[in-house]
Order: structure tokens, then sequence, then C-alpha cells
């Protein structure tokens, strides 16, 4: 009998695992400062490489997927069935995430501690301004979305060609053959590098312990505890029973499944390099290819849920920090804003923090005051950012739930 081989969750399991023994006994043997500067010159890099391999390949593999997915479902009217459902899907999570994100941070608010306040932090904050959102989802031209990777137009761009081929007909199947073909090389390619994973996992996940150490989580607990829970009350209460509901799927099978990509987002904090890991988890599942292809990178861009609830226990925490209470019409503001700036964030590491200028600015917090929270912001962005990868893949399930019926998980 052949002995049976890992399959990719566990090795990443494993490779995160190694990660945070092998920071510890750096953290331990050499001191915070000087293993946070060993291991990110000497380390980090080989994640970084891995990482830029995923984003060299999310900008071809979103574009591609997307108008595959889109000439695959042979009609126009199914493309905006899907899209609609997609989109009320994120929209209704999100704000529910904002609402348990407040819930939870004000439970905290009494025993937040008054931080001594950065004074070297300087970010400059954007307004969430509804109508300049919607202005730049459309692209001015086709080559400055592929080359800024810019998500939001890339996805606008891929569902135009995408439907531009379907109603040529005859004429546009050429085109669509020929797109059809480049998607499967780029999830070729996409398979060379998703088998370097574990190693990049490993990698960062040093880099992360050995600079962080349980010191940096002294002053800053609470809010970490408090924007944890509200991601874990997110998935138990939001994700488990949608996929019951919607997908009558088990949600033990759900979390099972989807393990591997949250794993990798945990480790990366990226959602959009997450793509290739999460879109193999649905397709385990038995989501279809085509739905899987269009859900999955639109997620990985306007799905923001751990997004949103780490903005609003940020807010919060920031707001007690300075001195400010904040009122109930305040709070209102936050869930809107907050959800328009999720809707805005980039899917990549970090992307957050800048965006709760946004909503730090709407309430009345100087957003000077980001500096105290962004010491320890790569470990809330590991928990959000897995929050966001479960949410993209419970989301293409429903919605093959609501299209095709049943799910028939890949056999093995």
């Amino acid at each position: 009998m052949s002995k049976k081989k890992l399959g990719l969750g566990a090795k990443i399991l494993i490779g995160l695992v190694a990660g945070i023994i092998v920071g510890a006994i750096f953290w331990l043997a050499m001191g915070a400062e000087a293993a946070g500067d060993f291991t990110a010159k000497w380390i980090k890099p080989f994640g970084d490489i891995f990482v830029n391999l995923l984003k060299f390949i999310v900008v071809p593999l979103v574009l591609l997927s997307i108008m595959d997915g889109v000439i695959s479902m042979g009609d126009i009217s199914k493309v905006g069935k899907i899209g609609w459902k997609t989109v009320a899907y994120f929209l209704v999570t999100t704000a529910i995430a904002c609402i348990i994100g407040l819930i939870v941070a004000n439970l905290f608010k009494g025993a937040f501690p008054v931080l001594q306040l950065a004074e070297d932090a300087a970010y400059e904050a954007k307004t969430a301004n509804l109508m300049d959102t919607l202005v730049n989802i459309f692209p001015s031209n086709a080559i400055a979305p592929l080359a800024n990777a810019s998500m939001l137009q890339i996805i606008v761009i891929a569902l135009f060609f995408g439907c531009g081929i379907l109603v040529a007909g005859d004429k546009g199947k050429p085109f669509g053959n020929f797109i059809s073909s480049f998607n499967e090389v780029t999830q070729k390619v996409m398979g060379f590098i998703l088998a370097l994973s574990p190693y990049g996992v490993f990698a960062l996940m040093i880099w992360v312990v050995a600079a962080q150490g349980p010191k940096i989580l002294q002053s800053l607990a609470l809010v970490l505890l408090a924007a944890y829970i509200g991601y874990i009350i997110h998935v138990v209460l939001v994700y488990s029973l949608s996929v019951k509901a919607f997908a009558k799927m088990s949600p033990l099978t759900f979390f099972k499944k989807v393990f591997p990509a949250a794993a990798f987002a945990f480790a990366s904090t990226s959602s959009v390099a997450t793509l290739p890991i999460a879109k193999e988890c649905a397709d385990d599942m038995g989501v279809e290819s085509e739905i899987s292809s269009f859900v999955l990178p639109l997620g990985a861009t306007v799905n923001m849920d751990g997004t949103a609830i780490y903005q609003c226990v940020a807010a919060i925490f920031l707001a007690k920090c300075v001195g400010l209470d904040l009122t109930l019409t305040q709070m209102v503001v936050i869930v809107i804003t907050a959800t328009l700036a999720s809707i805005g964030t980039a899917g990549t590491s970090g992307a957050g923090m800048i965006m709760l200028a946004m909503v730090l600015e709407a309430v009345g917090v100087p957003t000077t005051f980001i500096g105290i929270i962004y010491g320890v912001d790569r470990l809330f962005d590991m928990g959000r950012t897995a929050l966001n990868v479960i949410g993209d893949v419970s989301c293409s399930v429903c919605v093959h739930q609501w299209e095709s019926g049943d799910l028939k998980p890949a056999k093995k």
C-alpha cells in the first residue's frame, strides 16, 4: 500500500506551528529587538518572496478566472443573478460584523487601559465618500488597474469583457477559448506557487513571533481579546448559521475544509494572496468552478467582515485612550463608515490600518493616535484576514446552493 501524502492543510499547519516554536526560541535566546532585527533581515525575506509570488499570480488569476467564470455561465442573465446575491450576502454580513464589534468593544470599554500616546504617528485620514468610492470603481484605462493591482477595477474590467464575449456570440468564441486556455495555464502556475505555501508560512511566523513576542501583548491584551472574541462570535454565529441554513452543510465539515485557506490567511495577512488556496477549498466542497471563480475574487476585494470588526473595536478603544465617550449616534456612524471603508479596503496585508483613519475621522477621534495600536496591528490583521477569507468561501458555498442545488464534494 502506498503511503498517504499529507494534504496542503496539514503541511500549512505544520509550518505554522513550527514557525511559532522557532520564533519563540529566537525571542527567548536573543531578546525581542535582536530577534526581530535578525529574523526581519534573514528569515522574513523568504516569506516575502512567497507572498510576492502570490501577488504576481493574483492579477492574472482574478482577471482570467472571473472572465472565464462569466463565459462558462453562457447566459448574461445568470451573471446578474449571482452578482446581486453575492453583494447582498457580503453587505449583510459586514453590517452584522460591525454591530458585533461595537457590542464587544462596549462590553470591554470599562476595562480598556489609558495608554501612553504615541507622538510619532502620522496618518492622513481619508474621507469615506460614497460617490468617490463609486467613481473609483470604474477605470479610466485598461492598463493602470492591472499594473497597480486595483482589484475593484480589475473585477469591473473582467465583468465587462466577459459579458462582451457572451453577447458577441460566435464571433466572441475564439477570444473566449483563448481566455479559457490562458486561465488553465494560470491555474497550473498557481499550483506551482501553492506548493511553496508551508515554507512561506513557516518563515512569516518565525518573524512575527520573534519580533512581537509575548511582551507586546501586555499593554494591548484586552483590545486584542475583544477583537478576537468578535471574530469568533462572527464565525460561530454568522458563518455557521449561513452554511447550515442556506447551503445545508454541516458547519464542522465547512470549517474543516476551509482550514487551509484560513491558516494561510492568518499567516500571510492577505486575503488577495490567499485567493488560490480559498478557491481550492471551495472547489473541494463541491462549489462549481464558475461560481467560485466569480465570488471569491469579488469577496477578496469587497468582503471585509474581520476588518469591520477590527475597525469598530479599535475606534472604541482609541476613543477611550484619548478620553472620548462616543454617543449612540457616533456608533451608528461607525457602522456605516466601517462598512463603506471595508468595501474600499484592499485585500492586502495592513490595508485595514489605513482605512481605520476613515472611521476615526468620522467620529472625531484624532487619527494621529492610530500609532497607539500600530505596534500590534499585525496580530489584529492575522485574525481579521482569516475571518475575511472564511466569509468569502461561505458566500461561495451559499451562492452555489441558491443557484445549483446540493453541493457535490470533489472526489479525492
